[in-house]
């Protein structure tokens, strides 16, 4: 182990980065089913406090933001294509949807930044949606078709792709959401069961169809890990609840390239499942604890279950509007990915959620971003988290507490 005097290292190589995801910051998503779902009455009460509407005007200012990530210091930017937007409707696929993600990833390339391409974050066509989503027939053979037709955009240039975001977590929504915001860590409902194996299924239909538009392009998925800690007597209770809601959805990436995973706090679990935030925890935005260590369990906790398939951070981050506590709990959580490198586990990068304040599925409040955004203006001002992050991947040494 290195001393507590030393700095902490980063291998080269090692990704070094922020994620979007286009629904939460394009903005106008109008044949998206979560489009529908924000506009339809009654939402307000199904926690959709308001609408995506313009969200941060990325789909035109995504040069913008960029330059920005690679001007702070960022070698890396995770961000998705929207299924909806290359195929609006059923079999009608947009040329001009496919450019403009071909742009995007050359931009990327062009600004010396790396880009990890998501193909689902979240959102489907509403076409898609309306004939039984994925439960309906053929489900995952559409999806298979879509991801066919990504070709343009990824087959060059693109040497991470990201098939599905959040499996479990979309499993447990369902084909079509039926609450705005995130469920909190505790008390998690079971996935759709349906939903959960055709999304296994359409992950790994994607994985061949990406690997046949390039074998070169590394292929994976991210799952959402709770980091469910035993109190003690309680470690069955834990193991019964993260097998459905987590477990499930690592082991189907065991012939992956690499997997992502996505923490943000701890679901602690006792005798009668699992607990409340304590009243006495510091709480983020979201609701959720305060809890930099997540990381560092989810790491270890899906290393255990996936065996030799490397790691990347794909989402850590925390809601607040106070930069400091971001810079804070940043540190924390790095310094759990620094000791898991030191005890041999592979992890070959971090990407922190988020690059934007974003639309967090059902309000704007929950600020995540490195780099605010006006809602008026769409000025884009990077926080002070932004320069102390990008900085970091510049040297790419972190330095210890009291060091």
């Amino acid at each position: 182990m290195i001393p507590p005097s030393h700095a902490l290292p980063f291998p080269d190589g090692f990704l070094w980065g922020a994620s979007t995801a286009a629904h939460q910051i394009e903005g106008n998503n109008t044949n998206s089913d979560w489009w529908e779902f924000e506009q339809r009455g009654g939402s307000a009460a199904m926690g959709v406090a308001e609408p995506s509407g313009d969200a941060a005007d990325s789909y035109h200012r995504w040069r913008e933001d960029m330059d920005l990530l690679a001007g702070l210091g960022f070698t890396d930017y995770r961000f998705s294509i929207e299924w909806a937007r290359i195929e609006p409707a059923e079999g009608q696929f947009s040329r001009a949807a496919l450019a403009h993600y071909r742009r995007m990833v050359e931009g990327a390339l062009e600004r010396g930044l790396r880009p990890m391409v998501t193909l689902h974050h979240f959102t489907v066509p509403r076409w898609f949606a309306e004939r039984g989503g994925w439960t309906a027939d053929g489900a995952a053979a559409l999806f298979e078709r879509y991801v066919t037709a990504t070709a343009p955009v990824i087959r060059t240039g693109v040497r991470h792709v990201c098939t599905i975001n959040e499996p479990n977590i979309a499993a447990i929504f369902g084909a079509v959401p039926e609450s705005g915001t995130e469920a909190p860590a505790a008390g998690l409902p079971l996935p759709d069961k349906a939903v959960g194996d055709a999304l296994i299924e359409a992950h790994h239909l994607a994985r061949v169809a990406v690997k046949a538009i390039s074998a070169d392009i590394q292929v994976g998925w991210s799952v959402a890990n709770l980091s469910y800690q035993a109190l003690p007597g309680a470690e069955e209770l834990a193991a019964a609840y993260r097998h459905p809601r987590e477990d499930v959805f690592l082991e189907a990436a065991r012939g992956d390239d690499w997997i992502g995973v996505q923490s943000y706090t701890r679901t602690r679990v006792g005798p009668d499942g699992p607990l409340p935030v304590p009243d006495d925890a510091e709480r983020t935005l979201t609701g959720w604890e305060y809890y930099p260590r997540a990381v560092g369990h989810a790491l270890r906790h899906t290393a255990e279950i996936v065996g030799a398939v490397p790691l990347i951070v794909t989402e850590n981050g925390i809601a607040t509007g106070d930069d400091s506590r971001r810079i804070d709990y940043t540190t924390g959580a790095l310094m759990e990915v620094a000791a898991a490198l030191e005890d041999g586990i592979d992890v070959r990068g971090y990407l922190h959620w988020s690059a934007l304040d974003n639309y967090e599925w059902g309000s704007y409040k929950p600020t995540f971003g490195l780099i605010a955004v006006d809602p008026h203006t769409f000025e884009r001002t990077p926080k002070p988290s932004a320069a102390w992050l990008g900085g970091l991947g510049r040297s790419r040494m972190l330095p210890r507490a009291g060091s």
